[in-house]
């Protein structure tokens, strides 16, 4: 599909809201990349769910540079979990093309859900972290991160949303556990759009402006996280875009829609 121009501006507009906002929680957007992508008309398999793999480890991996500068980042802790989800990835990207749409976009809206009732719990979580021993982080990391790493390559999201609350169980407080996420994402996206483009799903046209979107938001909602946020305010805007997206995907489920 070739986009008008209208649609690529509104898309334009929309990603670059989400970018901002995601980059707050460390988070990709993909949850809301991806429905809005086929609402606007791409192709689900070969265009929204790609594209929202690169938008995710775009938007999380400029997040990180703030993050970074922070020194909120546990690059060593989080690396089995990093690596992990890098194998699940393409393994999931590959697998997604055996699935029909409607199986697709039901996962997608129970992935949806889950993250809303586990974002909304961390709510309530400490900021100081509390970490257990390096081995079993390692261990339970690296488990994780290969089911996340999958999820994330067939859905088309990044898989922060599960990644977020699992750090936080293993003791990392909120806003750490936030950065890390950023750093996971962004290999787990990477590992999975790769996976896609092997599979030759790739629009050249569509990509170069939403990237531009991702590239003016995200720096600033980092930045904002890093100076002026209050997590547990950024998390309920979080909760509620969730259960709006999922509402919406439901109600097309069954023929439902709204114009």
């Amino acid at each position: 599909m070739t986009p008008t121009v209208s649609i690529l501006g509104i898309t334009f507009v929309i990603i670059w809201a989400t970018s901002f906002l995601f980059a707050m929680l460390g988070l990709g957007g993909g949850m809301v990349y991806v429905p809005v992508m086929k609402w606007l008309g791409f192709d689900l398999k070969t265009v929204a769910i790609p594209l929202g793999l690169l938008l995710n480890g775009l938007n999380t991996g400029l997040a990180m540079i703030p993050f970074h500068k922070a020194k909120l980042i546990d690059y060593k802790g989080a690396l089995p979990f990093a690596l992990a989800a890098i194998i699940g990835a393409p393994l999931g990207a590959y697998t997604v093309q055996f699935i029909p749409t409607r199986i697709v976009l039901i996962l997608f809206i129970i992935a949806v859900l889950t993250a809303a009732v586990k974002v909304f719990i961390s709510t309530k979580a400490p900021d100081e972290d509390n970490l257990i021993e390096f081995k079993k982080r390692a261990i339970y990391g690296g488990l994780s991160g290969l089911l996340i790493g999958f999820v994330a390559g067939m859905l088309g999201i990044g898989g922060g949303f599960l990644a977020a609350p699992i750090l936080m169980s293993m003791g990392y407080g909120a806003i750490r556990a936030a950065a890390t996420t950023a750093y996971i994402v962004t290999f787990s996206s990477a590992s999975g759009f790769l996976g896609h483009v092997a599979e030759g799903h790739f629009n050249l046209t569509t990509t170069a402006v939403l990237v531009a979107a991702v590239l003016l938001g995200s720096q600033f909602g980092a930045r904002f996280t890093v100076k002026k946020a209050k997590p547990k305010t950024i998390k309920r805007i979080y909760v509620i875009i969730l259960l709006l997206i999922a509402i919406k995907l439901t109600l097309g489920l069954f023929g439902i829609h709204f114009k």
